[in-house]
């Protein structure tokens, strides 16, 4: 049987537990949207945008 190669998810604004950050300045951005931080609601913190899925790699750990 073939093996199923899993995909990567990644932490973008595509992934329904994540939101702009709602704190000003969070990442040094203020109001531009070139943020590096996305809220992850799953996680309840700030995580790095366009990374894997930091609420999967806690998971494996």
């Amino acid at each position: 049987m073939a093996e199923k190669k899993k995909s990567v998810r990644w932490c973008d604004l595509r992934c329904e537990h994540a939101r702009f950050p709602e704190e000003t300045a969070v990442d040094g951005s203020k109001s531009c949207r070139t943020f590096a931080a996305l809220y992850c609601l799953l996680l309840k913190r700030y995580v790095q945008k366009n990374t894997p899925c930091a609420a999967l790699l806690d998971d494996k750990n």
